[in-house]
């Protein structure tokens, strides 16, 4: 299904909220203005509801999020209406057309068995997860602080890309998922470290939760396309016009191109008005919430430039504050991108979830989708160092959750996976993980792959 583009329609006046509601109204999702959202085709007004998870839902504003809703939800399947009737229902959407279907017995025996491990409310962050993101965060200021004020090292500027990388990994990532806390303000004083290690939060929640809610989707999916033309994550048909001759090579050049994802990160245009390039054909970002944020974010992001890429060139010549910037750039951008790039380019992931839908009508389970789009290796200390990103299976079926709590919940997703006959791969070591990406990213480049994919044991 081809994608939409969005066009806006102004936000509701005082008159209009005026009107009768027992006349529901009819439009297409084009014409959702900013303070409507469609759950399942009904159109819900957002402007004055109250969401305990804060007003960071307004940035959806505009949009069809059924997909979104439910994979943030993950416990509101249990009683739907009973959440979804604490919103106000003001209409319903005319071309509602879904890709995924939610509730198979597949979802409802893998929560049942989870829900019995983590109780509600404890899906959260406990202790642990607080005391590494106070470390992380510790080691972090130390690092910047020395590089502020006593001058970039190489040294130091290996420490800070590790120092920024961890707080992408373990700090951020949870908070702008909202499940570092319960509280809203937790979720998103913490959140602010996207923006503290060059990117931006409101940017970052556009693309990673598009990302979330359609992975690898080959239209949707804002990550699969995000290293084009330059590099294919996505395993295109031979002669579709997006190959280029040297992606038959782009598994030699892989890790060097990663390696600049910093630098296309701190000086991306779209910082300037938050309108995230790889989701927006998909996502209608230009709504009111997001234009408030514009300000806050070039303020923070105009300090984190001169704190971190001005202030070496006051201290050394402008060769030796390049070299030092690109140290740390580098060591930033392959512990992340890196890392990343594993989760769903691996020999046996499936590339093209939505296949069926396109060509035979059929709806596609998105929990299944979810588990063989991605993959897990590792265990419990890969968890503190990724910030349980390592268990990228878990963390797609409940991305709300919060990263502590994978690897308890890991051994059950994997036994329910076999039952139902779901792909699950697990690596038990991260090299294992790595050759098999560099093998797809290969085949993925030559447009001729055929393949068993790599398999361990937990």
């Amino acid at each position: 299904m081809a994608p939409c583009i969005h066009k806006r329609r102004p936000a509701q006046t005082e008159e209009e909220d005026n009107e009768p509601t027992d006349l529901l109204v009819k439009k297409s999702i084009k014409e959702l203005n900013d303070d409507e959202i469609c759950i399942d085709s009904v159109i819900y007004n957002i402007r004055d509801f109250k969401h305990p998870g804060g007003s960071i839902i307004k940035i959806f504003g505009g949009n069809d999020v059924t997909a979104q809703y439910k994979m943030i939800h993950h416990r509101h399947s249990l009683k739907e209406d009973h959440f979804l009737g604490k919103m106000n229902a003001v209409g319903k959407v005319t071309d509602f057309d879904p890709e995924y279907e939610f509730g198979t017995e597949f979802e409802k025996e893998i929560k049942r068995e989870v829900f019995k491990i983590i109780k509600a409310g404890k899906d959260f962050g406990d202790w642990g997860y607080f005391i590494r993101a106070f470390m992380y965060i510790s080691f972090m200021l130390a690092v910047e602080l020395f590089w502020l004020f006593s001058g970039s090292t190489p040294t130091l500027a290996v420490l800070l890309g590790v120092a920024s990388a961890f707080i992408g990994l373990n700090v951020q990532h949870d908070s702008n998922h909202g499940a570092a806390s319960k509280k809203p303000w937790v979720n998103e004083m913490l959140g602010w470290g996207a923006d503290l290690i060059g990117g931006s939060k409101y940017s970052w929640i556009e693309q990673h939760w598009t990302h979330h809610a359609y992975t690898n989707h080959m239209e949707k999916d804002g990550d699969a396309i995000s290293a084009e033309p330059l590099m294919l994550f996505t395993d295109y048909p031979k002669g579709d016009p997006r190959r280029r001759w040297f992606h038959s090579f782009q598994v030699l050049y892989f890790l060097p191109l990663l390696s600049f994802y910093w630098l296309s990160s701190v000086f991306n245009p779209q910082l300037i008005d938050l309108q995230q390039a790889g989701t927006k054909e998909t996502m209608n970002w230009d709504n009111r919430y997001v234009k408030s944020k514009i300000g806050i974010s070039l303020l923070i992001h105009g300090i984190y430039v001169l704190w971190n890429v001005v202030s070496p060139f006051y201290y050394h010549s402008a060769g030796t504050a390049i070299y030092h910037i690109w140290i740390f750039s580098s060591v930033e951008s392959l512990m992340l991108s890196g890392l990343f790039s594993l989760s769903h380019n691996f020999e046996g992931a499936e590339r093209d979830p939505t296949k069926d839908h396109r060509e035979k009508g059929e709806k596609i389970d998105w929990f299944k989708a979810q588990v063989e789009t991605s993959s897990t290796y590792g265990g419990t200390i890969s968890g503190w160092v990724t910030g349980g990103l390592n268990f990228q299976v878990e963390h797609h079926l409940f991305p709300r959750m919060s990263s502590s709590h994978y690897p308890k919940i890991a051994p059950t997703v994997r036994r329910i996976c076999k039952k139902h006959g779901v792909k699950y791969a697990y690596y038990p070591w991260i090299h294992q993980n790595f050759i098999a990406t560099l093998k797809y990213m290969y085949k993925a480049g030559i447009g001729n792959w055929e393949f068993e994919a790599l398999h361990g044991k937990a």
